[in-house]
């Protein structure tokens, strides 16, 4: 089993108004070149949580932080005109909350981060700030918002 002590939140960068299904999601991902998702889980806008990568297996959604890390990424993150934004339903929120407990259980201590916190700290200061990002996946402050749950 993999040494678990990273959960990184990613969202599809997709808008809100447009659906973007698994098979959408295994598609993009092998245009890539990946083997599959590289997502171990994924949240659509209904709040169903899929499956989509065995957590034994090693992620492709992070590069330089996959082989200890599990990728969680929800359905969105772009709001109707193409702009980032926190786009999660209720159903999503709630569905990624009850994930995140559970995988704390199974791993805990892991730190919880969004894709946007592992840009380089390109000023040195400590501290990945918004003009840092290479990304804003996943549109919003992961590792605040999660920051109580143990």
């Amino acid at each position: 089993m993999r040494e678990i002590n990273l959960i990184v939140i990613h969202c599809t960068a997709t808008r809100s108004d447009q659906p973007f299904t698994q098979a959408n999601l295994e598609r993009s991902h092998r245009e890539r070149g990946f083997n599959g998702i590289g997502y171990h889980y994924y949240i659509r806008r209904d709040g169903s949580i899929k499956s989509t990568r065995p957590l034994d297996k090693v992620g492709a959604h992070a590069r330089g932080y996959n082989a200890h890390s599990i990728g969680i990424c929800y359905e969105g993150g772009l709001n109707a005109l193409g702009k980032p934004a926190d786009t999660r339903t209720e159903w999503q929120r709630h569905s990624l909350r009850v994930l995140l407990l559970t995988l704390l259980r199974d791993y805990p201590g892991c730190k919880i981060v969004g894709h946007r916190d592992l840009s380089p700290d390109l000023d040195g200061d400590g501290v990945i700030e918004s003009h840092e990002w290479l990304k804003s996946c996943p549109s919003f402050d992961a590792g605040k918002e999660y920051s109580s749950l143990k």
